[in-house]
C-alpha cells in the first residue's frame, strides 16, 4: 500500500530541471508533481561510502533539492573498489567533498551539505534534524544504532541497508508512520548490541557491484517516501544473496508484537551475513600464540587462510597458505588430521574451522589471529 507522500511539492521547475528529468515526468503515476516533491525534499545520507556513494549519485540524478551527506572519514586506494563516488584523484580528500562535486555534475539545482564529523548519539539528533527522510549507509552497529534512534526521536523514516561478503538487507524503519501503519524499528530487527561481534567488510571483504544494487535499492525506497509512489519496505526485509541470485523477501513485526506470540518471531530468517561463527560453534578451541606453537610442534598443520596479498607480508614459519575460500569449497584440501588455523585477526579462521569441524578434521583457532602473533614476538624481542 502507497504512503502519503512525505513533501508538499515546489511551486514549478526550472525549464533545465523539466529537461533533465523528462523520463521521470513520463512515469505513469509519477508525473511532474512526484518530481517536483523531489525538488523539494531534503535527504540526510550518513555514509558516503559502499552504500552511500551510489545512494548520493541515485539521489542527485532524481533531482532531490537538497542532501546532508555526513561522514567523517577520508578516501583510501581500497575504497575504490565499491565507493564509485570518489575517483583515484580523490585518495586523501575528505569523502564528502566527493559528493560535493558529483551531485554538482549530475544535478545543478541539487545543494549538498557536506558534514565532516562523526555522528555519534550525542550529534545525531541534531545533525539530521530538518530531513525528510534519512538514509544510513554505515558499516558499524554502534553508528547505526545512533542514528536509529535519532530517527526515532525525530519520527522520520530511516531507509536502511548493509552489505557484507556476498549478502544484504534492506528495510524501512519509522517508528512515526501514518495513522494505520505499525511503527518498526532497528531494534525489531537486531536487538541492541545484537551485531556488535560481527566481522567487518575489511576483515572479510564485500562484492563491490553488490553495494551497487542495494545503494540503488535505497534511493529507491527514499523516492517512494517522499513521492508517495509504490509501497515502502515498511514491515518488510529485502535479503539478497547475490551468488545464488535470490532476493527473498521477509515479513518483519515488532518485537513486542512477536513476544506475545512465540510461534511468530519478528523476523523468521537467516541474517544477511553469517552469524558470527563464535554464536554457532563456541566449542572451537581458541589458542593462544604458545599454545599454537606448541599445536605445531605436536604435528598440527598451522593452516593460514588469508589471501595471497596479505600472507606476502608474512606468516607464521612453516604455515600452510590455502585462501578461506578454497577451505570452504574444499575442507579436505587441509589434508591433515588435526589443524590450527590461522587468519588477520580470528574471524577468518573461526569461519574455516567450521568448516574443517564439518570434515571430521580436528580444527582450533590462533586467537587474534596473526595479529596477535606479532603482538607476542614483539613483546619477546622488546
Amino acid at each position: 500500500m502507497a504512503f502519503p507522500p512525505l513533501v508538499e511539492p515546489v511551486a514549478e521547475l526550472t525549464d533545465a530541471e523539466r529537461t533533465r528529468t523528462a523520463r521521470h515526468r513520463v512515469l505513469a503515476g509519477f508525473g511532474e508533481i512526484a518530481q517536483r516533491r523531489l525538488a523539494a525534499a531534503h535527504v540526510a545520507v550518513v555514509g558516503a561510502g559502499g552504500l552511500g556513494s551510489p545512494v548520493v549519485l541515485a539521489l542527485a540524478a532524481a533531482g532531490v533539492g537538497t542532501l546532508t551527506v555526513i561522514d567523517d572519514d577520508r578516501v583510501e586506494a581500497s575504497n575504490l573498489q565499491r565507493q564509485v563516488m570518489h575517483r583515484v584523484s580523490d585518495v586523501g580528500a575528505a569523502k564528502v567533498d566527493s559528493a560535493v562535486r558529483i551531485a554538482a555534475d549530475l544535478s545543478p539545482t541539487t545543494v549538498v551539505r557536506p558534514v565532516s564529523a562523526l555522528l555519534t548519539p550525542a550529534n545525531a539528533a541534531e545533525l539530521l534534524a530538518g530531513a525528510d527522510v534519512v538514509v544510513d549507509g554505515t558499516d558499524t552497529f554502534e553508528t547505526r544504532e545512533a542514528v536509529a534512534a535519532a530517527c526515532e526521536q525525530l519520527g522520520v523514516p530511516l531507509v536502511w541497508g548493509v552489505v557484507q561478503e556476498f549478502h544484504a538487507q534492506a528495510t524501512v524503519f519509522w517508528s512515526a508512520p501514518p495513522a494505520g501503519e505499525t511503527p518498526v524499528r532497528l531494534a525489531d530487527l537486531y536487538p541492541p548490541d545484537a551485531g556488535r561481534e560481527a566481522p567487518s567488510c575489511a576483515q572479510v571483504g564485500v562484492l563491490g557491484a553488490l553495494c551497487l544494487q542495494v545503494g540503488s535499492i535505497l534511493a529507491t525506497e527514499a523516492v517512494k517516501l517522499i513521492t508517495g509512489v509504490g509501497e515502502p519496505l515498511l514491515g518488510r526485509v529485502l535479503v539478497i544473496d547475490a551468488l545464488r541470485g535470490r532476493t527473498t523477501e521477509v515479513p518483519l513485526r515488532p518485537a513486542a508484537d512477536a513476544g506475545r506470540d512465540a510461534a511468530a518471531p519478528a523476523l523468521a530468517t537467516a541474517p544477511a551475513a553469517p552469524e558470527p561463527v563464535a554464536a554457532q560453534a563456541p566449542a572451537i578451541p581458541q589458542l593462544s600464540p604458545a599454545e599454537a606453537l606448541a599445536a605445531q610442534r605436536a604435528g598440527a598443520v598451522l593452516l593460514d587462510v588469508r589471501e595471497p596479498f596479505e600472507t606476502e607480508r608474512g606468516v607464521i614459519p612453516g604455515s600452510v597458505l590455502l585462501p578461506l575460500g578454497d577451505v570452504l569449497a574444499d575442507p579436505s584440501r587441509a589434508e591433515a588430521a588435526a589443524v590450527v588455523v590461522v587468519c588477520q585477526v580470528g574471524m577468518r579462521a573461526q569461519r574455516a574451522a567450521v568448516a574443517l569441524r564439518g570434515a571430521g578434521i580436528e580444527a582450533s583457532v590462533l586467537a587474534g589471529g596473526i595479529d596477535a602473533y606479532n603482538r607476542d614476538i614483539a613483546a619477546v624481542h622488546a
